[in-house]
Parts: C-alpha cells; sequence; structure tokens
C-alpha cells in the first residue's frame, strides 16, 4: 500500500516536502512498472473517457433492458426550472449521464467502482466547466483521488458487497471532493476535512440494488453523492473542520460495515429492493431474462 493513513501522507508531505499528488504517482509508477510519462497519459485517456461517458449520456439513448433507466439525464438537463442554478443543475445530470452509460453497459471508468461511476466525471466536467481548470491540474486531482481510494480500501472498503453504498457512493464522493479542493488550490488539511466530512454525510447508506441491478437507487444516488462532494469540498475551503478527523471518520465507515447486516451489502433482500415495487421489478426483471434465454436456447 502507499499510506494506510492520512496521518501517514502528512507526515511524508512534512518529511520530503513533496507535492501532495508525488507520492501516489511515484506508487502508480512501481505498480505499473512504467514511467511518470505513461502514467500520465493514462490518466489523460482515463479523464477523456469520463468526460466521453457525460457527453453520451446527454445525447445517446439511454433505456436500460430492465426499463428503470429511461434517458433521465437528459430530462434533468433540459428541464426548464433549476432549482437552485444551472451550473447545480448540470452537476445532476453529468452525474447522472455518466452513471446511465454505465446502466446502459456503455464505457465508463470505474472511480472507484462501476457502481460509483458518475460521480468523480459529473465532479470534475464541472468543475472544469465553471473554473476552466487546466488538464494537468485535473490529472493530479485523479492523482490525488486514487491516494485517496487507496487508503479508503485499506481502512474500510470500495465494495457494496462488504460495505454498502457508503463504501462505493460514499467513497467516491470523497474522493471527488478531495480533487475538487486540490484543483481550487486547497492544501493537504483542507482536502482532509473535506474527504472526512463526506464520509461523515454518507455513512451508514446501504447498498440496496432493485432487481439485483445496479440502476436503481444507484444512479441517482451518484447525483446527490456529487452535490454532496461540492458542499463539502465548500465547507472544508472555507476552514471550516470537520471536528472528527477524516482517519477516524474512515474507521467509523469501517465498523458501520462490518456491523451492517448481510442484506444491506448489494444482496437485494432488503432497504428499496425488498419493497412491495422493487420485488415485482425483480419478477419481471427475471421472468423477461428467462424469455430471452428461451428465445436464444
Amino acid at each position: 500500500m502507499l499510506f494506510e493513513t492520512f496521518a501517514e501522507w502528512k507526515k511524508f508531505l512534512d518529511t520530503e516536502k513533496k507535492e501532495i499528488f508525488e507520492p501516489v504517482l511515484e506508487y502508480e509508477k512501481k505498480q505499473r512498472g512504467t514511467s511518470k510519462e505513461d502514467v500520465i497519459k493514462g490518466l489523460s485517456e482515463a479523464l477523456k473517457v469520463m468526460f466521453d461517458a457525460v457527453h453520451t449520456g446527454l445525447t445517446e439513448d439511454m433505456q436500460s433492458r430492465s426499463g428503470m433507466i429511461n434517458n433521465g439525464a437528459k430530462k434533468v438537463f433540459n428541464h426548464p426550472v433549476s432549482v437552485l442554478n444551472i451550473e447545480f443543475q448540470q452537476l445532476i445530470a453529468r452525474a447522472l449521464a455518466a452513471k446511465e452509460v454505465n446502466s446502459c453497459m456503455g464505457r465508463v471508468v470505474a472511480a472507484p467502482t462501476a457502481g460509483a461511476s458518475g460521480i468523480i466525471p459529473g465532479v470534475l466536467y464541472t468543475l472544469n466547466d465553471i473554473h476552466q481548470i487546466e488538464e494537468k491540474r485535473l490529472i493530479e486531482g485523479l492523482l490525488i483521488s486514487a491516494g485517496i481510494g487507496l487508503i479508503i480500501e485499506k481502512k474500510a472498503s470500495l465494495a457494496g458487497a462488504v460495505g454498502g453504498c457508503q463504501a462505493e457512493t460514499g467513497s467516491a464522493a470523497a474522493m471527488a471532493s478531495g480533487a475538487i479542493v486540490y484543483c481550487l488550490g486547497g492544501d493537504f488539511q483542507q482536502i482532509s476535512n473535506a474527504v472526512g466530512i463526506t464520509i461523515q454525510c454518507m455513512l451508514g447508506l446501504v447498498c440496496d440494488p432493485v432487481a439485483g441491478l445496479v440502476e436503481v437507487p444507484c444512479v441517482v444516488r451518484n447525483a446527490s453523492a456529487a452535490a454532496i462532494a461540492f458542499s463539502s469540498a465548500q465547507i472544508a475551503l472555507s476552514g471550516v473542520s470537520g471536528v472528527i478527523p477524516v482517519d477516524e471518520c474512515i474507521d467509523a465507515m469501517g465498523e458501520v460495515g462490518q456491523s451492517m447486516e448481510d442484506r444491506y451489502k448489494e444482496t437485494a433482500m432488503g432497504g428499496l429492493a425488498a419493497t412491495k415495487t422493487g420485488q415485482a421489478i425483480s419478477k419481471k426483471v427475471l421472468i423477461s431474462d428467462i424469455e430471452i434465454i428461451d428465445e436464444e436456447s
């Protein structure tokens, strides 16, 4: 592992006098056995895939086989009423768009998982649209996101099957929030605060996919998580502390995940998946799948 805690990351930066993203870049080089240039090139390509997913979700037909996903992102993006402002509306639509691409079997970047693949793309696309962030800075933000994800994976989990949706959309939102703070000039403490605050906001979220598909409520949770990433970044950039240190917040996420019942961990046996409507959709999807198999046979 790169670092097991944010405290270790900070101690390294203070001792070695490195930029925040540099140890993550070195870690990537060693893991891949490649050069700095190749790592940067790979991240540039990943960023392009992320932004392409946003564009695809807003311009192409996004209807899933189950029928639960039906071009929601475009409806949000083009709606004439903005509940806050146009930037907020676009953020929500973009996060929905990238995640709908995943639900419709399109190409996405699992950041850190496919179930949370709309959050970082929606966040970075919108951040760039508002602030015109240079690509170099966005890539450094991605490296910091990766470092955040590695620590969360080590101390808690990134998998819904292990820690519930807090481990997927919660982790992605935390990673995105850290990237926002960095891209807007925040320091390591502010990044840490943003991550900790985000985790506090997402703590305890269960994974309850209707019909076992990563569609409902996964897609809309990507949008809400993107909004939380921005709110946490705003709070942290303003110098407001999350009070509970980020490492302790991640420990709490791990503890909550361990105590969560299995029916709330991607099994489609609890929460929304267990509702009357959720069960009806599950049966409909199962019958549809059987019919398709019979036709192919």
